[in-house]
């Protein structure tokens, strides 16, 4: 095992006393071509240049010596710290730490970042960047060859975000571009790079001061919320939308940050901002033009982040990105079933009669879906004289895919 290993983080400043002694002492340094050719690499040591630092880890836990990582920003910070304190490799490392990459974009485009979500973006993670994308305001994406901002862009097709996009922070071919996501594939861009993607409506003011990322505290507490919570007044809702009904099928889908969540037949829009709540990105669909209406200002009342789509189910589908989970608020089993096509990981309906619900309930077992229904009554009662003041009766089903479980 290495005698003694040290990750050094480098921001394109000159390297500090720490990192000096530690390179002048290394018998293996490991990093990117433009860390091996730093003039402080002694000229006998080992050079390893770094791609998949799992492949890597191996040779430097084997070397007998002194190794150094370098590595561009804060090691710690989504880097190569994890990989090496990984138990299988059985490293201990110290850490000369750097200014983060996403820090320093942030610093160009003279903005504070505390606000905003940061996710990595490789190939088989880009779909849940995205998705990130989609639902908050503020993101900072650390790419990858695959996944960088000419993919951001072509997959955030319908949703209107700005981009930030910083080339080689902290060398001397550093640049900065602004321009719209539409116009991200229009060109090459070089590696490594962050993409920092602002847009949407101003998010619900809250204590922003005392955690980073999306205050979980803005808006009221509790889910599927009285009809006024929504800025639709006291009006009842319709029978696929009552509270407890919502809160039943949020339960089932459980959405969570970095899903795309489908409502189709979105009505006024609860159930689309209580998943937005969530995290979640939401594409909300309905027929209506008043129900697009209506969930567009519910959505800006509670500073979430959707997009509304007006059209008729299931041919207005076909189109729209890969759902994660999918509610059907109406349409019935054929647009269940145009649903259960695109193999979401899950999917929550519900019927008013038993036949209905079996129906729906036999397509889904027919896709290969895992199939529960349960028959939900409630009862709304006066509490001033314990009187019964409005009942509501519905088949619950869900479906989950055992292959894309959870």
């Amino acid at each position: 095992m290495a005698d003694r290993v040290t990750v050094i983080g480098w921001d394109g400043s000159p390297l500090s006393a720490a990192a000096r002694s530690a390179l002048g002492a290394a018998t293996l340094v490991a990093g990117a071509p433009h860390h091996l050719a730093l003039p402080e690499v002694p000229p006998a040591a080992e050079r390893v240049r770094l791609g998949s630092v799992d492949l890597a880890a191996p040779r430097i836990a084997g070397h007998r010596g002194t190794a150094v990582v370098l590595a561009d920003g804060d090691p710690g910070f989504f880097g190569v710290v994890r990989t090496l304190r990984n138990p299988e490799f059985g490293l201990e490392v110290e850490v000369v730490p750097a200014v983060s990459s996403v820090a320093t974009a942030f610093a160009r485009a003279g903005m504070p970042w505390d606000d905003a979500q940061v996710v990595v973006a490789h190939r088989r993670t880009l779909r849940r960047a995205v998705n990130v994308c989609r639902a908050h305001t503020k993101v900072a994406v650390l790419t990858s060859p695959g996944a960088g901002p000419a993919e951001l862009g072509l997959l955030l097709d319908g949703v209107h975000r700005t981009f930030v996009i910083c080339e080689e922070l902290g060398t001397e071919r550093e640049q900065i571009t602004v321009l719209t996501s539409d116009k991200a594939a229009d060109r090459a861009w070089r590696d490594p790079n962050v993409v920092i993607v602002i847009g949407g409506p101003a998010a619900a003011s809250g204590d922003s001061d005392w955690i980073a990322g999306r205050d979980p505290a803005v808006g009221p507490r509790g889910w599927a919320l009285p009809a006024e919570a929504y800025g639709h007044g006291s009006a009842a809702y319709a029978e696929g939308e009552t509270e407890l009904l919502r809160a039943a099928q949020l339960a089932r889908l459980g959405p969570r940050v970095g899903d795309l969540v489908w409502d189709i037949g979105c009505g006024r829009g609860a159930f689309a901002i209580d998943a937005a709540r969530s995290g979640a990105a939401v594409i909300a669909v309905d027929r209506n033009v008043e129900a697009c209406a209506r969930t567009d200002f519910a959505a800006r009342r509670f500073g979430v982040q959707l997009q509304i789509v007006r059209g008729e189910a299931p041919h207005v589908l076909e189109d729209l990105p890969e759902p994660d989970v999918v509610r059907v608020g109406g349409g019935g089993a054929a647009v269940v079933s145009a649903v259960a096509d695109r193999r979401p990981q899950r999917i929550v309906t519900h019927a008013a009669t038993r036949d209905a619900a079996e129906l729906v309930g036999r397509d889904l077992t027919e896709h290969g879906y895992r199939v529960e229904c349960a028959l939900l009554q409630s009862v709304e009662l006066d509490t001033r004289a314990w009187t019964e003041t409005e009942r509501s009766v519905a088949f619950l089903l869900s479906g989950v895919l055992p292959d894309r479980a959870p």
